[in-house]
């Protein structure tokens, strides 16, 4: 058991897949390398928020996500 990325949106066709395990724990720091370099440029982008376990994180850097969580990486939304 590990911790399930999802990858929704745009940020699904830049990982070439819509979801990946990786091992836990994983924080922020983790993140970048679980998730390759062209994914791990967009977590930077203010806009891209990260969601633990259904909940969207007010401050992305404080994810702490173990073993049987699912972390969602949520691309910019736009609407009209």
């Amino acid at each position: 058991m590990g911790v399930r990325i999802l990858f929704l949106g745009p940020l699904r066709d830049l990982a070439g897949e819509q979801e990946r395990e990786v091992p836990g724990p994983l924080d922020w720091a983790g993140l970048p390398e679980a998730v390759g370099p062209a994914i791990a440029e967009q977590l930077n982008e203010e806009r891209v928020n990260v969601a633990c376990d259904g909940k969207v994180l007010a401050d992305k850097t404080v994810l702490a996500a173990r073993d049987g969580d699912e972390v969602a990486l949520l691309p910019p939304v736009s609407g009209g």
